[in-house]
């Protein structure tokens, strides 16, 4: 026997003679017409061999074969209905999953608080665990599902199966410590230029945005220290005279610790934060369930504002042309989330 010449639906017809025995009743409950059964019923018995059911004043009743193969039939029958045809389901009151995300150090500070409190009621059992990739291989685990998500400013991460959904833009800010010598409450662009700098060096990060503007302006600062990370930052300014340009959500985390915080004396774009995710993994249902929670807490609501109601009083009316004049980003929506998404491939992200 050659299973390619076996139709699926005969054995609809198999297991449902076996139960009913009956080939008008199975014909209605199938939906074909009587002529149709009794084909069907003649192609599995040359297929198998066996005459499989008989005709007997109590129905049609199965041979021996017909018997011996019958719950490996319904077995068939209950597997490709309970494990193809129907999708995965994900329930978060029970799951144990582990979801992985990556994102900044920065980001672990700003965006994993809302998330993981929203996590935790809602999936009790499940992990969130962050982790460091490095941008070559970024879109590689994204696709294998080593990653679920990367949430933050991955400017390379542009590949056509990369699906990639706005969250909001970020400031930044300038950060010296409380008691500074010469910088008082308001930052002029002379008692920038004259201090002394600390620069982070991260290939691939927001930094980047404000040297490149720097460089754009042909402002000559004095560098005195370059650190391959932010979180240090904090710390080195507020033990000393230098001044650093951070993410504002940086400078408010540690705005207790003998800092301040002045809105930069130039117009600096805001970092464009975003979470993204691979095409293959677009429908499955853990992935897309932590996408929504993502969505919801964080789409629009920078958590990092709401720490320092002085400082965006402050910047709204220092920056406020530079703000107006910024070009706005262009979102394009996607059926099946609630908040804007943009794929590099296909906008409808299917």
């Amino acid at each position: 026997m050659d299973i390619r010449r076996l139709d699926l639906n005969l054995l609809l017809l198999l297991d449902g003679l076996s139960r009913a025995q009956n080939l008008s009743s199975v014909a209605r409950q199938l939906g074909m017409s009587q002529p149709m059964a009794s084909a069907g019923l003649r192609k599995l018995r040359d297929f198998f061999g066996d005459p499989l059911f008989l005709s007997t004043g109590r129905g049609m009743r199965p041979t021996p074969f017909a018997e011996s193969i019958a719950d490996a039939v319904r077995t068939v029958l209950s597997t490709v209905d309970q494990q193809i045809l129907r999708k995965p389901q994900f329930v978060p009151e029970t799951s144990e999953r582990i979801f992985t995300v990556t994102t900044s150090d920065i980001g672990v500070l700003i965006f994993i608080p809302p998330v993981l409190q929203r996590i935790r009621a809602m999936a009790p059992l499940a992990q969130l665990r962050c982790v460091p990739t490095s941008h070559e291989h970024l879109e590689d685990a994204l696709e294998s599902g080593e990653i679920d998500l990367a949430i933050g400013y991955f400017p390379d991460l542009v590949g056509p199966n990369i699906v990639t959904q706005d969250l909001f833009d970020h400031p930044f800010t300038c950060i010296v410590r409380r008691d500074h010598p010469v910088i008082g409450n308001t930052l002029s662009l002379e008692q920038f230029l004259a201090a002394e700098h600390i620069v982070v060096n991260q290939q691939g990060r927001s930094q980047e945005i404000f040297e490149r503007r720097v460089r754009e302006l042909k402002l000559q600062r004095r560098v005195v220290l370059h650190l391959p990370h932010f979180m240090s930052v904090p710390h080195m300014v507020a033990a000393s005279d230098m001044i650093a340009t951070v993410p504002f959500s940086l400078g408010a985390w540690y705005a207790e610790s003998g800092l301040k915080l002045l809105p930069p004396p130039v117009s600096i774009p805001l970092i464009e934060l975003k979470q993204h995710w691979h095409r293959r993994m677009h429908n499955e249902p853990a992935v897309r369930w932590l996408q929504s929670i993502v969505a919801e807490e964080l789409r629009d609501r920078d958590p990092a504002l709401a720490m320092s109601v002085d400082y965006a009083k402050s910047r709204a009316r220092a920056a406020k042309p530079a703000d107006a004049a910024r070009p706005k980003t262009t979102r394009t929506t996607l059926s099946g989330l609630r908040k804007p998404i943009r794929s590099r491939r296909n906008p409808s992200g299917d």
